[in-house]
């Protein structure tokens, strides 16, 4: 009886030790209500990976990663984040963007970066209801921050030149939307841990290949459109090809293969909208 005691511990502590995964798959359709501390009982918040996720502990830089619903003449509560910054995207009806003590309408296709310190909400004043998506990174303790704009700079994505980027296949066109403070490339460059969020338009049969990124973690959401996102263990190219359609989402662990192929097929159109951000570094932590 004893061994058989011996036999079963270590078995057992087997089973419960967790393996975090690799990559993670959620869909926004089937997403549930989530709480959060700007959700109200017209503010509903659904979320995809971080806060409110099951699987929260894995992610480095990425509070939260969701949408928002709010109903027609609804709000949301007021935020003020000392060390996040946060991007926002319309996704479908037209609002009022709380920055500071100043409204701004934002409207559907629209994005404004959030940087830390600044008092914000989002409300409604239509009779539709109103879709944002919502993005919050963590800002290492080490990382100085700056005094932020007293205004915000709202941009719709139709005024967004499309292009090809280097060391892609030119089956995909890129908008370059969000990118680091010290970048020259995006339409708004302001950010401290996001590198790059971007919108992509692909190509029928089009690719942008599987690769991987070693110091940063990466989101995809297809916005429409469907193909197969490759998805795999490591940085040796191994990789899993899963079918994928709008409202299906993506995380990405650092050394992740992360790749995405449309439909070959005539007049066959995908798009995916795509947030890159890097971990901390060592130094970076206290």
């Amino acid at each position: 009886m004893g061994l058989l005691l011996l036999l079963l511990v270590p078995c057992l502590a087997a089973q419960e030790r967790k393996i975090d995964p690799t990559w993670l798959h959620r869909k926004l359709p089937d997403a549930k209500e989530s709480a959060a501390a700007f959700a109200t009982e017209s503010c509903r918040y659904k979320a995809l990976f971080g806060e409110g996720d099951t699987e929260a502990r894995i992610l480095q830089s990425v509070s939260r990663f969701g949408e928002m619903e709010i109903a027609a003449q609804g709000n949301c509560q007021t935020e003020v984040y000392a060390r996040e910054e946060e991007i926002y995207f319309v996704v479908s009806g037209r609002g009022v963007l709380h920055y500071g003590d100043e409204p701004h309408e934002m409207r559907q296709s629209d994005f404004t970066y959030l940087p830390p310190g600044v008092k914000h909400s989002i409300s409604n004043d239509s009779g539709e209801p109103l879709q944002v998506l919502v993005m919050s990174f963590k800002i290492p303790a080490k990382i100085a921050i700056n005094t932020p704009s007293p205004q915000p700079k709202i941009v719709n994505l139709e005024d967004v030149k499309q292009e090809t980027v280097g060391g892609h296949p030119s089956s995909v066109l890129y908008k370059l939307l969000i990118g680091p403070r010290n970048g020259k490339l995006d339409a708004l460059d302001e950010a401290y841990v996001v590198t790059s969020f971007f919108w992509m338009n692909f190509a029928p049969g089009g690719t942008n290949f599987p690769h991987h990124h070693e110091t940063a973690e990466e989101i995809y959401l297809v916005m429409d459109g469907s193909g197969e996102m490759a998805a795999g263990n490591g940085i040796d190219g191994i990789e899993g090809r899963f079918p994928a359609k709008a409202g299906d989402a993506y995380y990405f662990r650092p050394n992740c293969t992360v790749g995405f192929y449309n439909q070959n097929k005539p007049g066959a159109k995908a798009h995916i909208l795509a947030v890159r951000s890097r971990i901390p570094l060592p130094e970076e932590v206290d």
